[in-house]
């Protein structure tokens, strides 16, 4: 078994995908082959670019419905779905509001109330109607979409299924720490991912093995902005239109990495008590989350998967 490594800049994040072949150059073509797959989603999925399908839904936003790739059309009718068993945690039309919060600038200022009020009117998953013929039709005027918190996710639930119906056998797409991974390393061990120590990032507080599992982590440990006494997180609750209390990261395990992608953002909205809940009705989903104490909280099956 041979396995090739590739190191490369992708929808905006740094990608490092392993395949692995009967031959170097097996495993070197596979490579390539999810390079493309990544930028053909890319190309379809980017706000940056007007012809993608996302700008061309946006564009018609409060318009006429767009009819848009099947699978786009599907990908919008899971991000719904799972907007759904959130609660609305997770929306992909909450960009708007997050515009508002750019915390990344140094002179960052509050949003006034009435500019806060304003963005909301364009939130909301439930204005974005799934019509027949693959036809979407984004409700409200002003309304936009965006797939940063599940784009990357999908990028490797695809790679990871043409390598597989290429008879790879084992191999990891790793989009900058939200790492996909089956079969086992060129040894014979598992695939293990590192949820990095509260107090010092460059450590590992648990080693997660990975089997044929996603797994993907919300958080940056310094990312948070102290308003009244209140520590508030870097991501904002877009049924409320606010920041939400400061945990410092959120890691779920699941078959999926769209899926896994998404609820880490949900649940670091849902807060611990809530999104741990919500896991431990799901069907092979794992969490763990570090509060703003350096607290660490298990859903109800992850020791099986996680050690100290």
């Amino acid at each position: 078994m041979h396995s090739s490594k590739l190191h490369t800049r992708l929808m905006g994040s740094d990608f490092e995908l392993i395949a692995c072949g009967a031959t170097e150059a097996i495993a070197a073509r596979r490579l390539q082959e999810g390079v493309s797959e990544i930028q053909r989603i890319e190309a379809l999925l980017t706000v940056f670019n007007e012809s993608s399908v996302t700008a061309q839904i946006n564009a018609q936003a409060g318009g006429a419905p767009v009819s848009i790739p099947p699978e786009v059309y599907q990908l919008i009718h899971r991000c719904n779905k799972i907007s759904t068993i959130t609660q609305g945690a997770f929306d992909i039309s909450a960009g708007v509001l997050k515009k508002l919060f750019n915390f990344k600038y140094e002179h960052f200022t509050w949003p006034e109330k009435t500019a806060i009020d304003q963005a909301m009117q364009c939130i909301g998953f439930q204005h974005i109607a799934l019509l027949n013929n693959h036809c979407i039709q984004l409700k409200r005027n002003g309304m936009r979409i965006e797939f940063g918190g599940i784009g990357k996710g999908y990028a490797a639930d695809r790679v990871k299924a043409l390598w597989i119906a290429d008879g790879a056998t084992s191999g990891v797409i790793n989009a900058s720490g939200d790492l996909t991974a089956w079969g086992t390393q060129p040894d014979g061990g598992p695939w293990k991912v590192g949820i990095a120590h509260p107090d010092d990032p460059g450590k590992a507080l648990l080693w997660l093995p990975v089997n044929n599992a996603s797994v993907a982590t919300s958080g940056n440990y310094e990312q948070y902005v102290e308003r009244g006494g209140i520590r508030y997180s870097h991501n904002i609750d877009p049924r409320k239109g606010w920041p939400v209390p400061y945990i410092k990261s959120v890691t779920v395990v699941s078959p999926s990495a769209e899926l896994s992608d998404a609820l880490a953002t949900a649940i670091t909205v849902m807060g611990p008590v809530v999104g741990i809940d919500l896991v431990n009705q799901l069907p092979d989903v794992h969490c763990v989350i570090i509060d703003g104490r350096n607290k660490v909280i298990q859903s109800d099956n992850i020791q099986i998967h996680a050690k100290g």
